[in-house]
């Protein structure tokens, strides 16, 4: 449908005419235009009316008299300055509006008009949620094809004064209309940056969405356990979760209700594969405790600066869920070498370590790591302080399949640990050596010469040669290097 189509859509159809046209709140869009004195609290619902063929649009209203909020021909609302979901009939213009005879054929409809409804549908499923809902304003076939329902397996919403709760409720009301309360086409809700999320809008998604398989709350500060543990009972099949910068969530568990309902091996119930608790901070190796024990089939993990992590949590990590691949400890500070040697029971399932800044690891847990878990891909130490070149020999000599290192920050590896990575690691692409104080040139020269698949070296803040720099770019031509040498370009 052309512009033509749009200015009848917006004469004909009263839900459409007091819609602005500009989503500056919307999740593609800066919030540089978002009123700054948005509120935080939910109000009364004022535009929540489920008409026969709601659909929602998520933007940033215009300025409106006080008149246009109880008005009953108006679709969109405005409560102050905060920006809400609105709801709004479909377009009344025609699927193939009429040719006049009197026009020139070229003024006749827009080029667009002759696309099938597939191509419509490949491109509006690369579209965000606020344009996809946009989209379905323009005609009365633009709102059949936008409300296709293999186009909303996935919501993502984004902004700091978006109202996502009630962005939530009018989406899925709208999802849940072929199957009353229940949407059963809806598998992600992405809302990670929406700080003005709360436990209701989570609320929405566990009643209204049991097929829900992917979760992303990241930074959404205001949201708490009682909110995740209701999704997690409610969708079973949920595998990925990421709630990095909930500093209110402790744990990960099932509600009580469910618990109890369930025998006593219940935690296999919960099929969270993926778990992203980055940043939150009040994680105890209780809570940790209960994770593992309900969450046994976890095998992605990131604990990054949960500082209140100690190795007795990763004891009990290690025993419920013996399936990790890839976990991250990095920045918790009371991790010891007596942890590493907990994780290095995951033995050959290991893949991905990451225990940067953990300052209280040595060589003697980085041995336990290099023997048992000898199919590590990739190992992030950098400001392990207390790991040297010995520590170094034992990952070279028994991690042949390590591909990605990261020893920044450690003052005390030098050239005789680079020399022992160069003649047994062959795979090596990745290797940062940032602020390495021991490393010299003849180090370097020695991984280039026997690492040829070497793809990124970061040697800044290290007292390097000119020499030894443009020495691994003849010999590793795909390799980008990172450096502060400004006579080396």
């Amino acid at each position: 449908m052309g512009a033509n189509n749009g200015k009848q859509s917006g004469s004909e159809g009263k839900g459409s005419s007091s819609i602005s046209s500009d989503l500056s709140s919307s999740t593609d869009q800066t919030s540089t235009k978002a009123p700054k004195n948005a509120a935080t609290s939910e109000d009364s619902d004022l535009s929540m009316r489920t008409l026969s063929t709601p659909s929602p649009a998520l933007i940033l209203p215009p300025r409106s008299s006080p008149g246009m909020l109880n008005g009953s021909s108006t679709s969109s609302s405005t409560f102050g300055t905060e920006t809400i979901a609105m709801v709004h009939t479909p377009p009344t213009s025609l699927t193939h509006p009429q040719r006049s005879l009197r026009q020139p054929r070229d003024l006749q409809g827009a080029p667009i008009d002759i696309l099938p409804d597939h191509a419509f549908l490949q491109i509006f499923t690369h579209l965000p949620t606020n344009q996809l809902c946009r989209c379905a304003r323009v005609c009365r076939r633009w709102y059949n094809l936008a409300w296709d329902p293999r186009l909303w397996r996935t919501i993502r919403l984004m902004g700091d004064v978006l109202h996502v709760d009630r962005a939530l409720r009018v989406l899925t009301r709208r999802l849940c209309q072929d199957t009353p309360n229940v949407c059963l086409t809806l598998e992600t809700v992405v809302v990670s940056g929406c700080r003005r999320l709360t436990d209701r809008g989570l609320y929405t998604v566990a009643q209204c969405c049991p097929e829900l398989r992917h979760l992303e709350v990241a930074g959404c500060y205001n949201v708490s356990n009682e909110a995740v543990f209701e999704v997690v009972s409610r969708c079973p099949n949920l595998e990925h979760l990421d709630v990095s910068g909930c500093s209110k969530v402790t744990c990960i568990s099932l509600t009580r209700d469910v618990s109890i309902k369930l025998s006593p091996l219940h935690g296999q119930q919960i099929s969270i594969r993926y778990l992203d608790m980055t940043d939150c901070f009040a994680l105890e190796d209780e809570g940790l405790h209960t994770i593992a024990a309900h969450c046994t089939q976890l095998t992605h993990l990131y604990l990054r600066r949960c500082v209140r992590l100690t190795d007795e949590g990763l004891r009990f990590l290690v025993i419920y869920c013996p399936s990790v691949r890839e976990l991250s400890v990095s920045d918790c500070r009371f991790i010891s070498d007596f942890g590493l040697r907990e994780i290095a029971k995951l033995e050959g399932r290991l893949r991905y370590l990451s225990i940067a800044h953990c300052g209280r690891i040595t060589d003697v847990g980085v041995r336990y790591i290099a023997k048992y878990c000898n199919r590590l891909r990739y190992l992030n130490a950098r400001g392990c302080e207390g790991l040297t070149d010995h520590g170094i020999e034992h990952l070279a000599k028994n991690c042949l399949k390590l591909k990605s290192l990261d020893i920044g920050k450690c003052p005390l590896v030098s050239d005789a640990g680079l020399e022992q990575l160069a003649l047994n690691s062959f795979n090596l692409k990745r290797l940062s050596l940032k602020s390495c104080e021991s490393i010299t040139g003849r180090g370097l020269q020695v991984v280039a010469a026997n690492c040829f698949d070497l793809q990124l070296l970061n040697v800044q803040d290290c007292d390097v040669p000119l020499e030894a720099l443009r020495f691994v770019k003849r010999h590793c031509k795909r390799c980008v290097i990172e450096h502060t040498n400004p006579a080396f370009f």
